[in-house]
């Protein structure tokens, strides 16, 4: 690889500064982030996980209201969140995502759109979360509940 050498110089920085062992680990990840934000872009279908972390003012209306119903359309993504308050009346908002693409960049259009949002940014890679859970060919309906025989008693299923 040739680079400027005003450009390996800062990349060397950035490795000394983050500690890393090598160049070729700093590399290896802005290039694993750079293709993870390509397929975002490129593949509206494909599956990425990430974070959508927010800043916001709280004291705007109803700032956290909207976020929470906007979050509540896109469930199927939203895996899990974590909050904190900040000085001044602003928050701090960490969702963990997973889902297409497109649907993601939805859910952050959506969260943009939102008055009092100060700041968003998605980070996606294309390594995915483990189902949470398996079905095995049973329906979310077909739980294991006593079942009852024809003469009273139950028998489990």
């Amino acid at each position: 690889m040739s680079l400027p050498a005003d450009l390996f110089r800062q990349l060397d920085m950035m490795v000394e500064e983050r500690g890393l062992p090598s160049r070729s680990q700093l590399i290896a990840e802005l290039i694993r982030h750079a293709l993870a934000e390509h397929e975002a872009l490129t593949r509206p279908e494909e599956m990425l996980a990430g974070t959508i972390t927010l800043v916001y003012r709280g004291d705007r209306g109803r700032v956290r209201q909207q976020l929470a119903q906007s979050q509540a359309d896109y469930l199927k993504e939203v895996i899990s969140s974590q909050h904190v308050f900040l000085e001044d009346d602003q928050s701090l908002e960490v969702l963990l995502v997973q889902g297409p693409a497109a649907r993601l960049k939805e859910l952050c259009d959506a969260l943009r759109g939102i008055r009092g949002v100060h700041q968003l940014q998605l980070v996606t890679t294309t390594a995915l979360l483990p189902p949470l859970h398996e079905q095995d060919g049973v329906g979310s309906h077909d739980a294991v509940r006593p079942r009852k025989h024809q003469a009273g008693s139950e028998v489990a299923a």
